[in-house]
């Protein structure tokens, strides 16, 4: 009885739906995360008829033929990257990108990834670093010196030192956009890879045609909706619960089989 296992598929199928809503909900507070969805297709069919084959000598076609699926599978958990909301933080180190970009960052094996996750700070030698103290590209010192710190909507660096009235300029922040940015390598850290999916970045500075503005003093939160996961997570628990009722009854109908006399 093919129904067991088609359910038995379906279950599968739900089970990795409620993962990842769940990483979705567990995620609601991180800086920059981007919620996934899982996107699933019917698997193969057993044709005991193809439509249009002939039904007869004289030539009749089948109109619809015979053709029994087999299941359902998943075929990607795909990343939603739109725009989270902007939240102010009042910290002259946090920045948001407002529109399409990612910030470079140093890892330390000395490989670039990529973050949205704006929450910096300085490390011990006033260099601008990640959350994990990993350096952003192009890397940025601050002088111990410094008393205050602009950072400008097209990512100048700049510091006013003490013992003087004019800013100076100490770098400038720059972006890296993809074609296709649901195709990066999540590591975890609020850290993407390139890879062969979401092709080269095309590197420029923040604010320039096609990318996003830095935002100072803010960052950029989850984009996860908490009503639309609760509401996602109810349909995929009574999808699962339907699909175990199938086996429940493909079992019953086995078991009336069996005692047939």
């Amino acid at each position: 009885m093919r129904s067991l296992s088609i359910a038995a598929t379906g279950m599968q199928a739900q089970q990795l739906n409620v993962e990842v809503i769940s990483h979705n909900i567990a995620n609601m507070n991180t800086t920059g995360y981007k919620r996934q969805r899982a996107e699933f297709e019917d698997m193969l069919y057993q044709n005991y008829a193809r439509p249009g084959d002939s039904s007869s000598s004289a030539g009749s076609v089948l109109p619809l033929g015979v053709q029994v699926g087999v299941g359902v599978r998943a075929n990607a958990i795909g990343r939603l990257t739109q725009q989270g909301n902007i939240a102010v933080t009042q910290n002259p180190y946090d920045i948001a990108i407002s529109g399409r970009g990612y910030l470079q960052v140093t890892m330390p094996s000395g490989q670039t990834a990529y973050t949205r996750a704006g929450n910096l700070a300085l490390n011990a030698e006033g260099q601008l670093v990640t959350a994990d103290g990993f350096l952003i590209e192009p890397t940025i010192s601050i002088p111990q010196d410094a008393i205050a710190v602009s950072i400008t909507r097209d990512g100048v660096v700049e510091a006013v030192l003490n013992g003087q009235s004019e800013p100076q300029q100490l770098g400038q922040l720059e972006l890296a956009a993809f074609v296709n940015p649901a195709g990066l390598e999540a590591i975890g850290d609020n850290l993407f890879l390139e890879t062969a999916a979401s092709g080269a970045p095309n590197v420029s500075t923040p604010d320039s045609e096609g990318f996003g503005a830095i935002m100072q003093g803010f960052v950029e939160t989850s984009n996860v909706n908490a009503v639309e996961e609760i509401s996602a997570l109810i349909v995929a628990q009574r999808a699962y619960e339907m699909n175990a009722r199938v086996i429940t009854a493909s079992d019953e109908m086995l078991q009336a089989a069996s005692q047939l006399r």
